[in-house]
Parts: structure tokens; sequence; C-alpha cells
């Protein structure tokens, strides 16, 4: 087929879709299969790999190549499709439970060697599929059937935790934002190396309206700003509001807009992508867009020049050579 005819439909499986209505996973499923055709691949290339949770029946419904595998562990499948067949566009699609509990140290490896794959992690900040149990993101407070009293437990940041890993991209966007959602994924695909996105996502079961301060039009205003690379980081109803930064201090604070000293947002300072990561709560917006972007090898282009560069071995003469001894 020609790849400029291809159309969502021609990416969505024929698999019913069972979600529970008004979960964030419908908007992102179709924001990914409107963003597909436009990037001129033939859906041969196209594989999902999806660990365990609600967000990994997304290969199912995507009519691509895709693995619904085991919790934690879709990072490490991913990089063995990827070095198996480097000319596969490779996705990861994983919750904030799935992706940093179980699977923490294999997306921190994941991202550390910057393989060219896409991880879109979803954060709902619970545990759907398994009842509503805290997860890793879940606020302090949180009432579930593991923490009946609130949890105790400090939530950590996707993006800051990606962003120590090594990440070389690293953003934040919202499931039902689909404009904005479509162009930062797509930034991450363009991206050579590891595009890691954390999407904001609704869970009406079990963790309803957690976003809604960021989402709604009436409060989106004053709780979320979208930075841009080279513009200020300003926000409010009547972007009145603006983030400047404190460099005595090295953290950032609101300020009014006319002050004339927003911080300029720069793509590629590691330092400030930390305090936009961080930033959020009372008072302060959640960033979201592209929060850093750097270009360096991947490790699949470093495998495949050594691998092209090695010559056949002898397995029977390599296990044979160097200390070996005979058992009677």
């Amino acid at each position: 087929m020609n790849q400029a005819n291809l159309t969502l439909k021609d990416f969505a499986s024929d698999q019913e879709v069972r979600w529970c209505p008004g979960c964030g996973d419908y908007a992102i499923l179709k924001t990914v299969q409107k963003l597909l055709p436009t990037l001129g691949r033939p859906r041969a290339n196209q594989v999902f790999v999806s660990g365990i949770g609600c967000s990994s029946r997304f290969p199912y419904y995507m009519n691509t190549y895709g693995f619904h595998t085991i919790h934690g562990r879709a990072p490490a499948i991913a990089t063995g499709v990827k070095l198996a067949n480097p000319e596969l566009d490779v996705w990861v699609i994983t919750g904030d439970g799935d992706g940093f509990s179980i699977g923490g140290n294999h997306m921190i490896h994941t991202l550390r060697r910057n393989l060219d794959m896409q991880v879109l992690l979803f954060n709902n900040e619970i545990y759907g599929l398994t009842k509503g149990q805290y997860s890793p993101t879940s606020r302090l407070g949180t009432r579930s059937p593991s923490s009946p009293a609130g949890s105790i437990d400090p939530p950590l940041s996707p993006c800051a935790v990606a962003l120590g890993a090594g990440g070389s991209f690293v953003a934040r966007s919202i499931d039902t934002h689909a404009k904005h959602l479509s162009a930062v994924i797509g930034a991450g695909y363009a991206h050579k190396g590891t595009a890691f996105i954390e999407i904001l996502q609704n869970c009406p079961i079990y963790n309803d309206g957690i976003f809604e301060p960021v989402k709604d039009r009436q409060t989106a205003p004053d709780f979320r700003v979208e930075v841009e690379h080279g513009k200020p980081i300003v926000f409010g109803g009547k972007r009145e509001k603006a983030i400047r930064l404190d460099r005595d201090r090295l953290c950032l604070e609101v300020t009014g807009a006319d002050a004339g000293d927003a911080l300029i947002h720069d793509e590629s300072n590691p330092v400030l992508a930390q305090l936009l990561a961080a930033m959020g709560g009372p008072g302060f917006p959640i960033a979201i867009g592209v929060l850093y972007r750097r270009r360096q090898p991947s490790f699949d282009e470093e495998f495949s020049r050594r691998k092209g560069k090695s010559k056949e071995g002898n397995l029977a003469a390599l296990l044979q050579s160097g200390n070996t001894w005979v058992v009677d």
C-alpha cells in the first residue's frame, strides 16, 4: 500500500477496545492512530511493546506488530526487538506502576543506553488494573486499598527520574490535549535516541479527576505552563504570570510577566529541565512540552557499527580457549 494513503483506520485493529468508560487511554490511542499515518512509514515497521497494566492492552488495538509482555519488562524486550532489527520503529507502552515500580531498573538502563525508541508512560498516579493500590507516583495521603489511612510514600517524578538516568529526550503531555500530545510524540519520534514521554492520564474509577485542575479549561491556565524552546515561560489566563530563576538559590519562582525577567526555555539545559520536571504543587504550574533534548549516539547505532566490523567466529575454538579443564 502507498504509505501516503494510510489513514487512522489502517492502524486500528479489529479488537474491541476494553477500557473503562472515560479512561484517558482512549484519547491517547486515538492520537497515536492519527499520528502514525503522517510518519510515512509502513505498518509492518511499527512494533508496540507493553508490560502489564491497563495501558498495556494498547498493542491489541493497533493494527501493527506488537508484544504484550510481562510486568515491568517491556523496555528490556523492546531493546531486543530494536537490536535484532534496527529498521523497526519500536514503541514502549507502560504505566507509572509498570514502568517505575517493578520495571524501574529496566527503564533506567534503557534511558541511559539511549536506544532509538519511544517510551510512552501513562501516568494516572494509581494502579488501575489491580484495583487501585497506590503507585510510585501517587501523592502523599492517597487513600487506596493498600493505604486506607493515606499513603506516606513521597512520590517520584517520572520526568525527573528519566533525566537523572541520562535520558536524551524527556517530555510531558496530557491525554486529552490531542494537538499538544501529537506534537510532542511526533517530536519524540523524530529524535534519534530514547524519547521518554510522560502522559498525564485520567483513571475514572480509582483516581478520577486527579489532573482536573491541569486539564479543565477554566483552571488550566493557572495550573499548567506549556514550554517551548527559545520562548519565555509565561502562564495564566492573561499570561500575566511568569517563571523566573533565582540564581542565588538555584530554584524557580513565580513572578509577574511584566517584570521582564521571565525565564527563556532552553531544551539543551539539563539543570533547567530538572527544575521544570519537579515543578508543580501549591503556587506552581505543571510544565508540559519538551523539557529536554540533546543529540548523542544511540546504543543501536554503535551496536550495529561494531557488529558490522566483527568477524565470523568459531564457537568450538572459543569454548576450548583460555583456562579449561577436564572433569573425569
